[in-house]
């Protein structure tokens, strides 16, 4: 598998809790970690779950239904 390397700049907080996770075994590596979280964000915001969020609040902006 062809890697692609990244560099981000992320707060202090969210790095330790992301190291903490993989001291604790819960992923391998922080690569790994970061690799998997944003395949999860991914996943979860695709374009049709993002434009079916969209319709949906269009709708209630024309309609008003709460």
């Amino acid at each position: 598998m062809i890697k692609t390397t990244i560099q981000a700049e992320l707060p202090p907080e969210l790095t330790a809790r992301a190291l903490t996770f993989v001291q604790e075994g819960w992923a391998s590596d922080f690569n790994e970690l970061l690799a998997d979280a944003l395949r999860r964000f991914l996943e979860s915001h695709s374009a049709r779950v993002t434009e079916s969020m969209v319709m949906d609040d269009v709708q209630w902006g024309l309609h008003g239904h709460d």
